[in-house]
């Protein structure tokens, strides 16, 4: 077996985890993606060591487009997409998204990894301590200019450090009463924004640095991004039906002790 089809394979595992993942939570998966990743193009011998994790975020921005795209059809089919706020929500995203996809690839690699870590452990946190508690403070919803302000912030730092945004759309939303099904389903829709304008900004910054006839479009893997796409696509539905039937209080510890292993990992790697 060519290690290009073994390295597919390897990707293709993790965006099986990663799609129900988006599903369920609303995230893009990149908080899954980027160390995984960045152990994968690392063992193939890819990339030098100081492109690794941000080849790794924009491949991983790059399968967000794909999975939060197929995450957000299954909740707007179940309801979960607030249309009324989602537009807002989307333009300061989008603009976020846009800039950081060119400032990330002029940082040192060691900052773009600390950036990662330290926000991966801040929404460790803050799913915990939001997992213990079932009842919501009924807050009125930002206006529309904090919330761009707000939320072209989280979509900076989430095209950044490779994650669809859910992360920190969610506790965002739902701080200011929004039903956590339909926080889920307006982060999966905004995933597709960050997505889609992060990943202009990596392909654009990286085309001096790698080539097409190497498999990279800019900084994005080619390889890697079709093997976590092809199955991501099929069980990020699989993870949104089940938002309506699991404990999210459960999944949510899991996912932040899980979260706080990776940030440790991403640190002393």
């Amino acid at each position: 077996m060519s290690e290009l089809l073994l390295l597919i394979i390897f990707c293709a595992l993790l965006g099986s985890g990663v799609g129900f993942l988006a599903g369920l939570l609303g995230i893009g998966g990149g908080l899954i993606i980027v160390p995984v990743l960045s152990s994968i193009l690392l063992h193939f011998n890819i990339l030098p060591t100081e492109q690794l994790v941000v080849s790794a975020i924009a491949t991983s921005l790059a399968s967000i487009l794909f999975t939060s795209t197929s995450s957000a059809i299954a909740h707007h089919k179940n309801g979960n997409v607030p249309w009324e706020l989602a537009p807002w929500v989307m333009m300061g995203v989008a603009l976020g998204a846009l800039i950081s996809g060119f400032i990330a690839a002029l940082l040192p690699e060691k900052i773009v990894r600390i950036v990662f870590a330290v926000s991966v452990v801040l929404i460790a946190f803050k799913m915990l301590y939001s997992s213990k508690s079932n009842s919501i403070a009924e807050r009125p919803m930002a206006g529309k200019a904090l919330l761009t302000l707000c939320t072209t912030i989280i979509g900076g730092l989430s095209a950044m450090i490779g994650i669809g945004g859910g992360a920190l759309l969610v506790p965002m939303l739902t701080f200011f009463s929004v039903d956590m099904k339909k926080a889920i389903g307006c982060a999966s829709a905004c995933g597709i924004v960050i997505a889609l304008f992060g990943s202009v900004g990596y392909i654009s910054s990286g085309s001096r640095y790698l080539a097409l006839e190497d498999g990279f479009a800019g900084f994005v893997y080619l390889p890697a991004l079709l093997g976590i796409v092809c199955t991501s696509w099929f069980t990020a539905p699989i993870g949104a039906k089940a938002t309506q039937h699991l404990p999210v209080s459960l999944i949510k510890k899991i996912f932040a002790a899980l979260l706080i292993v990776i940030a440790a990992k991403m640190v002393i790697s």
